[in-house]
């Protein structure tokens, strides 16, 4: 089970609130391959559909430039895709944030 938290637009998008819990799954992952960005995002895809292309590109599959990811206290924004996220994420101990950051001057 893997804890989402979503930023507040995305909630009222999606229709949920608190966070969102997922099951990965079986097919998207074994003993050999690890849970990834990639594969949570996939699953909040086809879970939600209607949030494909609000987090990242539908065509290429990039983060949104305001877009932020967070796991463990560490900004894993800039990570590849594939990398693997920490165990307490996939424990459930810890959730995967996305978030919406925030610019301007």
């Amino acid at each position: 089970m893997i804890r989402v938290v979503l930023p507040a637009h995305l909630k009222t998008l999606a229709k949920v609130t608190g966070e969102v819990r997922l099951e990965i799954p079986a097919g998207s992952v074994d003993e050999a391959t690890p849970v990834t960005q990639r594969i949570v995002l996939d699953a909040l895809e086809a879970r939600f559909p209607m949030l494909a292309g609000t987090i990242r590109d539908r065509g290429s599959g990039q983060r949104r430039p305001f877009v932020r990811f967070y796991a463990c206290e560490e900004d894993l924004s800039n990570e590849p895709p594939d990398t693997a996220l920490p165990r307490r994420v996939l424990a459930g101990e810890e959730p995967f944030i996305i978030l919406g950051a925030m610019a301007g001057g």
